[in-house]
């Protein structure tokens, strides 16, 4: 960039040059910056403007300037650059924006309501200056240059060049990377920006921003409103797209981390810009083409956004559902994009602006003709555009348009402009005016207000404007309230937005979110579509992500044995408590049955029957012993053991039923000690009958006197005796070690086995052993007593007797350690009635059958007859 010649300078004042707001942008163009010269002692500095100033769109001259800069256009035209001439003026390109122009007239209309407001400013006339930025950095970087300059080229200033703005304040831009660009020329010098449209979330960043307000919220707010929505419908596989510029990547960064927040997994994120080849949109259309997610999130600009819908038409895709930011969902020249039917979004609040549509339609043909951007407009709304046969000539009728620009119906972020006009209005009403006594307002209109003025009392403005509240938080935002807009096909086939709900951040986080109005989703559907990259885990389930892939990949595990799920999609299986177990879809712990040997059921039902019947048994024999105790029979087999006997057999028998039931403490103690002593008072019984038959046999021989030695009392003491051992042994081990109820949990997963435990092993075993003795040194004497003579003698019959008993209890064993749950007490009670029946049948039933069916042998004579097999002494 060349500088101006400068006049001669003192020596002294060497180095007093000054430069200021010098740029070099897009490939070097000279934009629009000062070169002054300074001397020490002369009144006045000299400065001069480079480039050549660009005239605004809209102008009016008043006590303060507000500027304002919207994207109209949506290219610059660019050119190739010789350097060998002055490169030739930045010019706007591509199709005229209606509604951008609709949000530059906003602000018109707000400074001329302002102007002929009696309550604000008054006697104040507030001027604007409203450029066109092209939707472009190099023409926003040259209008704010253009706005801290001015339009002279040269100029004097008393003091010193010092950059003095000739606004003091700048409404714009519609989009962030511009408004940033612009930020980087005007922020140090303390002009403030208040924003419509630029909702980067970067912008709340003071300490890089200072000067920025916006009167619509960030997109950190609609990214967190987003991801709550997405998550709300249960999309947890979605495709993202975006704008590859500051607004796009910032506010999709933003969306990705709220949406990881909320365990949404994204299938993939593309991002383009309208200046990219077409080969770059192809790919990314080509992408949400070939993509399973079924729901997309745009953070696009609008400009950006056609491009993409016009490729994705060229080529029809499956449908998809569309998740819109601010920026386009809201655009009505959207709405001619079929596939985007039941599109949905957070839109900034429709609002009403009363006398705006008057306003916008009040073009006379004379105010057209003095604007070129109301000019091509016209021209391009009725579609006159130098064509012979139609030429514009002033009798097209405006109020019969079907445009963006007359479209009010909708006004959203054209409130936002007329909030951001008004706002910094306020701000210069604190500075220049105040309010008297009798309640009048008293503006001073020739007070010189710094831009850095307003930039502080813009901070601290509190006011309302037809019913819409305005103020700043510190980091220059407003308070974050959106509409949930859908796009739906009316009756007429016309598509509309409609308000389905609403998002207030003010609000506790469980009542931001609000949806009051049914949604039309993709292809004109009311079901809510799916998208998702696994279905749910039911309950009963858990998620097992699959290896290589996205969280939200995973397949469905049953929970493994013992474990549940009560949840959809859970992540981990809970462990049921240990007195639980899972039911058959292990969604739900539920109580372990409890098992034990009932009475109610069929092997309960049986035992007790053989049981039962034993003891009766036993009974009917003692009566029949009884009724014939005068008998042969009776009298030579030792009535008096033989009743002992019969007696302790009905107890061995009735011992039984203690092991049937719910186990209790005293159930517990009474079966394993009953059955202790009943078993040794039966075998001590059997035990004297075989030493007596042995010492009656013994008295036979000459010179034997041994039967003194063994008569009725050494009977009775030896069964005392020997059922006295066994007692001691019982009581021990009650005092030592009882048995006890207790729940086996182990034997059995899935159920509760209620049994006693022996408590002390020792104490257990010691009466088995006990019983076994008694039983082994019976047997041996029964086995040496088996030849004595048949028809005298019972000793065969205690032979098989024990014989029988030994064998079951040898056999119980193993058979008692194996036996799992209630079939360990059933094998306990088998083993006692067996032995028990044993003992009865071998002892009792022939003698009974020869009382009750053979008379004739129950004589003294037949019982003393030889055999031929008797043995001889």
């Amino acid at each position: 960039m060349r500088l101006s010649p400068a006049p001669a300078l003192d020596p002294s004042l060497a180095g007093s040059l000054v430069l200021l707001h010098l740029a070099v942008v897009a490939g070097g163009f000279a934009l629009l910056s000062s070169a002054c010269v300074s001397a020490s002692g002369l009144e006045s500095v000299r400065c001069r403007l480079q480039g050549t100033p660009r005239p605004p769109a809209f102008s009016q001259d008043g006590d303060f300037v507000i500027g304002g800069v919207f994207s109209i256009h949506n290219y610059m035209h660019t050119v190739d650059h010789s350097y060998t001439s002055l490169p030739e003026p930045l010019q706007c390109t591509g199709s005229l924006d209606s509604r951008e122009l609709r949000f530059s007239r906003a602000m018109v209309f707000a400074v001329e309501e302002i102007n002929n407001s009696l309550e604000l400013l008054p006697g104040v006339k507030l001027g604007y200056q409203v450029h066109d930025s092209c939707s472009s950095v190099p023409m926003a970087v040259k209008v704010a240059f253009q706005l801290a300059n001015g339009l002279d080229p040269m100029f004097d200033t008393g003091e010193q060049c010092s950059g003095l703005a000739t606004v003091t304040a700048i409404v714009g831009e519609s989009g962030s990377t511009p408004t940033i660009s612009m930020l980087r020329i005007i922020g140090p010098f303390g002009i403030p920006q208040v924003s419509h449209f630029s909702t980067c979330a970067c912008l709340s960043d003071k300490k890089q921003y200072p000067t920025f307000f916006r009167t619509i919220p960030s997109d950190q707010f609609q990214a967190a409103a987003l991801a709550h929505l997405i998550r709300h419908f249960g999309w947890t596989w979605i495709g993202a797209v975006r704008s590859d510029s500051d607004y796009g990547n910032n506010g999709m960064a933003a969306f990705l981390q709220a949406a990881q927040e909320e365990g949404i997994c994204v299938e993939y994120s593309e991002a383009f810009y309208r200046t990219n080849p077409l080969s770059r949109v192809q790919r990314v259309a080509d992408v949400i083409r070939s993509s399973t997610a079924r729901v997309v999130v745009a953070f696009a600009a609008i400009g950006d956004m056609r491009i993409l819908l016009r490729e994705l038409e060229r080529l029809p895709s499956p449908p998809r559902q569309w998740i819109g930011s601010e920026t386009w969902v809201t655009d009505p020249d959207m709405l001619r994009f079929g596939l985007c039917a039941g599109s949905i979004g957070f839109g900034i609040q429709r609002s009403v602006i009363p006398g705006l549509r008057d306003f916008l339609l009040d073009l006379s043909p004379q105010k057209v003709s003095n604007s070129p951007l109301l000019t091509e407009f016209w021209e391009g709304a009725f579609g006159c555009v130098g064509v012979e046969e139609r030429v514009c000539d002033g009798s097209e009728d405006i109020q019969q348009l079907q445009a963006p620009y007359t479209d009010t119906s909708q006004l959203r972020v054209t409130n936002m402009v007329y909030k951001a006009v008004y706002a910094i209005a306020h701000a210069i009403h604190s500075i220049v005016c105040e309010e008297r006594e009798n309640s009048t307002v008293n503006c001073d209109k020739n007070l010189n207000v710094k831009p850095t003025q307003v930039l502080e009392r813009l901070r601290r403005v509190n006011f309302s404007r037809n019913g819409y509240q305005v103020s700043f938080d510190a980091n220059g935002d407003p308070v974050a309230t959106y509409e949930l807009v859908n796009w739906q096909i009316q009756e007429s086939g016309n598509m509309e937005f409609v308000t389905v709900g609403r998002y207030d951040a003010s609000l506790p986080p469980d009542q931001r979110f609000d949806i009051n109005r049914e949604i039309t989703w993709v292809k004109n559907s009311t079901q809510v579509p799916v998208s998702v990259c696994s279905e749910s885990c039911p309950p009963g389930t858990r998620k097992a992500v699959q290896k290589g892939k996205p969280v939200c990949c995973y397949d469905c595990i049953q929970c493994a044995e013992g474990e549940i799920s009560n949840n959809t999609d859970s992540s981990d299986c809970l462990i049921c408590p240990e007195e639980y177990w899972p039911n058959a879809e292990r969604d739900l712990c539920i109580l372990k049955p409890v098992e034990f040997l009932s009475f109610h059921e069929v092997l309960g039902i049986i035992l007790t029957t053989c049981s039962v019947g034993g003891a009766c048994l036993a009974i009917a024999t003692a009566t029949v012993f009884y009724r014939h105790r005068t008998s042969a029979i009776v009298r030579a087999n030792n009535s008096e053991l033989s009743f002992l006997l019969l007696f302790s057999l009905t107890l061995c028998f009735l011992c039984s039923l203690t092991f049937i039931g719910r186990p209790s403490e005293w159930s517990c103690m009474l079966r394993h000690t009953a059955f202790g002593i009943t078993f040794v008072l039966c075998i001590s019984c059997v035990l004297g009958k075989t030493i007596v038959v042995l010492m009656a046999f013994r008295a036979t021989l000459p010179a034997s006197n041994v039967m003194k030695w063994f008569g009725p009392q050494q009977q009775r003491l030896t069964v005392v005796s020997f059922t006295f051992v066994q007692a001691l042994i019982c009581t021990l081990w009650l005092v030592l070690s009882p048995p006890f109820p207790i729940k086996n949990l182990t034997t059995y997963k899935e159920k509760i086995i209620l049994e006693c435990d022996v408590g002390s092993a020792i104490g257990f075993w010691a009466v088995l052993g006990y019983i076994g003795l008694l039983s082994l040194l019976c047997f041996v004497l029964a086995f040496l007593a088996r030849k004595l003579p048949d028809n005298f003698n019972e000793a065969k019959f205690i032979t098989f007797s024990m014989l029988i008993f030994c064998a079951v209890w040898i056999t119980f064993i193993p058979a008692y350690v194996s036996s799992p749950g209630k079939f360990t007490v059933a094998v306990e009670i088998f083993a006692i009635i067996t032995s028990s029946f044993g003992l009865f049948f071998l002892l009792f039933v022939p003698k009974c059958f020869i009382i009750l069916f053979r008379p004739e042998k129950n004589t003294k004579k037949h019982l003393m007859e030889k055999t031929s097999n008797d043995i001889h002494y």
